[in-house]
């Protein structure tokens, strides 16, 4: 097994940063690491959008935040540029 195939089977988490699904295998990500995740520029505020409650946020540069493991947690929150 590749490293890159064992890294994805222990991800414990899916960060959806603009449509794309991403393993994660912490349980908290940060703003910068969401911004490297991604590939967004540093120019752009990051916004949580929360699928079911239909809100977006701002994300402070400096924010941190909770993740809830498996699938289920990409398809309510997602992460996008300003």
């Amino acid at each position: 097994m590749s490293d890159a195939t064992a890294a994805k089977l222990s991800a414990k988490f899916k960060v959806d940063i603009e449509d794309e699904i991403h393993d994660w295998d912490k349980e908290t990500i940060t703003v910068p690491e969401i911004r490297e995740l991604g590939h967004l520029p540093a120019d752009q505020p990051v916004q949580e959008v929360d699928l079911k409650e239909g809100t977006e946020r701002t994300l402070g540069e400096d924010e941190v935040v909770h993740l809830k493991p498996g699938q289920g947690f990409a398809k309510k929150v997602k992460f996008k540029r300003g």
